[in-house]
């Protein structure tokens, strides 16, 4: 039998609300998964994809990482991991860097047998692109085999990759798919193969209520064909996050709202204050400093009421962020030009603003990225990307890679095509 713990989405290096305590807290929860496997003895750790949040991650997350694999190394436990949407798909990665010290093995279609069991990789590839891979997988004498991917697989949630077809035209019977992508764990039974989402480590969203954890997964298979597969659920201690929800009366308004936060513990949590409901007009910032005078880290105010003008305006006093990224969606900017919206509000030092458009805007032109660009601006906008924080540069200069919205997760990230030039794209090259 083979014992594996399940993670991904760690997105470490995260500074949520601009918070260096919430930045901290995506490394911690990865060094408990770390801890655990050490802990527990299991086969493998196999990392799903978005093990950082940003492909510059900065040195202190690099470090941490590099410290908890050593740990993993040292108890002779192997890291098996793929390259999710948030880290490039072309050029040099940090994986790659982590596997020439020893620390890591970057899962594709030769099989990495751990125990009973072949493991193989599919890295995210961007939807416009999937139509030219070849699910060609080498051989494999082991009683089981498991294909490690990041996407946004069926018949889960959100969906665009169709499992049926990757599990038909695979070269490989899978016992099972161990995915990332999508921040909500789930399983599902698709043609014989088990199909989970092991979730995220830390809530990247508000809107991940649910605690966070991992997936144990047990490989027992035999050479006669007898297989199980045993996926269960393991929680880890996140710092916690408080929701609100404030319903507002007639003529209710502050007050009934600091109501409703005293009412809950707040000490170092995270809170989420949600205003429906009638009532007075309220200022969120105030009720963000009465929730940190009572000891919230951070404290976030969304008032989902509409106020109507003489102009029939709609004013939503919500996160000014989301409020920005839903207009510059709604202008249709092509590709590149969001990218240059990525960098200038950005977390980037301002002397570093022009050298960064200048790279991004070269890279896609590299890349053929024109016309995609051209594409977009005849209709087909998409979302704008996160903006993201500057960091250390990725081994290789790796190239700008696509970024795809994570379902219950990470703010704002639709795919922005990574062109990978003519021909059938197999698996080798989507690494």
């Amino acid at each position: 039998m083979t014992r594996i713990i399940h993670t991904g989405d760690t997105h470490i290096g995260y500074r949520q609300y601009h918070s260096p305590e919430r930045r901290a807290d995506f490394l911690d929860a990865f060094e408990q998964v770390i801890a655990d496997a050490v802990a527990d003895g299991v086969g493998a750790v196999v990392h799903a994809g978005d093990l950082f949040h940003d492909r510059r991650p900065d040195l202190p997350d690099l470090l941490g990482v590099l410290s908890a694999l050593r740990d993993l190394d040292d108890a002779g436990i192997p890291f098996l991991a793929v390259v999710g949407n948030h880290e490039s798909t072309r050029g040099g990665q940090w994986l790659d860097l982590f596997e020439s010290l020893g620390l890591a093995t970057r899962l594709g279609s030769e099989p990495t047998v751990v125990g009973d069991t072949a493991f193989y990789g599919l890295d995210h590839v961007p939807e416009s692109q999937r139509h030219k891979l070849e699910y060609e997988f080498a051989p494999h004498d082991a009683d089981a085999a498991a294909l490690v991917g990041h996407g946004l697989f069926e018949p889960f949630s959100y969906a665009d990759w169709d499992t049926e077809t990757v599990l038909r035209e695979s070269t490989v019977d899978f016992d099972a798919m161990l995915l990332g992508d999508n921040h909500a764990p789930d399983t599902a039974e698709v043609d014989g193969t088990w199909v989970t989402y092991c979730g995220s480590t830390e809530r990247a969203s508000a809107s991940e209520r649910d605690g966070r954890g991992y997936n144990l997964v047990s490989f027992a298979g035999d050479a006669d064909g007898d297989d199980a597969v045993d996926v269960r659920r393991r929680a880890l201690e996140t710092r916690p996050f408080v929701f609100v929800d404030a319903e507002l009366g007639p003529e209710e308004g502050i007050d009934r709202v600091r109501d409703r936060v005293r009412e809950h513990g707040v000490e170092d949590a995270v809170v989420i204050v949600e205003v429906t409901g009638e009532g007075d007009p309220i200022a969120p910032a105030a009720v963000e400093e009465f929730a940190a005078d009572r000891g919230a880290l951070v404290a976030r105010v969304t008032d989902r009421r509409e106020v109507e003008t003489d102009e029939e305006l709609s004013v939503n006093f919500a996160d000014p962020d989301a409020a920005v990224r839903e207009r510059v969606a709604d202008l249709g900017l092509s590709t590149a030009a969001r990218d240059v919206d990525d960098v200038v509000r950005g977390e980037l030092a301002d002397s570093n603003v022009r050298e960064e458009v200048r790279r991004r805007l070269e890279e896609r032109l590299d890349e053929g990225a024109l016309a995609d660009a051209v594409a977009d601006s005849a209709g087909d906008p998409g979302d704008p990307d996160d903006a993201t924080g500057g960091g250390v540069d990725a081994p290789g200069d790796a190239a700008a890679g696509d970024s795809s919205s994570d379902q219950d997760g990470v703010d704002a990230a639709d795919e922005s095509a990574d062109a990978a030039g003519d021909g059938q794209l197999t698996l080798g090259d989507s690494r």
